[in-house]
């Protein structure tokens, strides 16, 4: 038998190839989505139709919840990282995780790249909305972000998915198949304290650009990890309902093997 990979191997015929594959495709495509809509802020207290806190914390007062984006798919990744944990074990997650950030920094280059272009004469000033907007400067503008915001939120993730799963891991020597809940929220709630914080002190404190305050990055910090820890408790149910279906796609027995293999790391 040859030691290459045969054709059937390459065609994703098994279902495990095949969930693996859907897996790691949402695990990416939301990680990229992230990084690109998390330039935008919006309000939660907006959102939701309420009055807005008005929080002080360490000495920085008006405090609300103004949160990225990007928070809107961060939600999936951390689910999908939990069932690739959960079926395929920590070596898969951790190779995710790797591609990943290379797929960032790759993406942002190539985004650097369309900066650099010199833009069209017609493009150069739009009407949209009944106002003329400078083309390029948006472009930039949503799309070029720094490189201290870049590598911070790069570190960020990588940290924090390596948290994630060793921890993940750590749990579910002790609990073995049950509470999911546990070591998928436990890790979650975790990774995303360190997430909240690393990005915030790379990008806002030790970027020379900014002037923020040990006080700053642990108020906003602590705000920004309040609102990921409510959202991961919402999404528990949700990574049941995952579980469950998977389960159903895979087979009883199937799954079990899988589970059980996972978690010999």
């Amino acid at each position: 038998m040859p030691k290459f990979c045969t054709l059937g191997a390459m065609t994703f015929k098994t279902k495990e190839s095949r969930l693996l594959l859907i897996l790691g495709a949402f695990f990416v495509a939301n990680t990229l989505m992230s990084e690109f809509i998390g330039v935008k802020i919006f309000s939660v207290e907006g959102v939701l139709g309420i009055k807005k806190f008005d929080i002080n914390l360490f000495g920085v007062p008006n405090l609300s919840f103004n949160m990225s984006a990007g928070v809107l798919t961060w939600p999936i990744v951390f689910i999908m990282t939990d069932i690739i944990n959960e079926y395929f074990g920590v070596k898969q997650v951790r190779f995710l995780s790797i591609l990943t950030a290379i797929l960032i920094g790759f993406a942002f280059f190539v985004v650097w790249m369309a900066i650099k272009l010199e833009p069209a004469d017609f493009w150069l000033t739009q009407e949209v909305d009944g106002q003329q907007l400078s083309m390029p400067r948006a472009f930039d503008a949503i799309f070029g972000q720094g490189m201290w915001i870049i590598v911070g939120s790069i570190t960020a993730f990588l940290l924090g998915q390596m948290v994630d799963v060793l921890i993940f891991h750590k749990i579910k020597k002790f609990t073995g198949e049950k509470a999911l809940w546990l070591r998928a929220t436990g890790s979650t709630l975790v990774s995303q304290l360190i997430d909240s914080f690393v990005v915030i002190f790379i990008a806002f404190y030790l970027n020379p650009a900014y002037h923020w305050s040990w006080q700053m990055v642990a108020a906003i910090g602590l705000v920004g990890y309040t609102y990921k820890f409510i959202v991961a408790l919402l999404m528990t149910p949700i990574l049941y309902v995952v579980h469950a279906i998977i389960d159903k796609y895979l087979g009883k027995d199937l799954a079990h093997r899988m589970i059980k293999m996972a978690a010999r790391g």
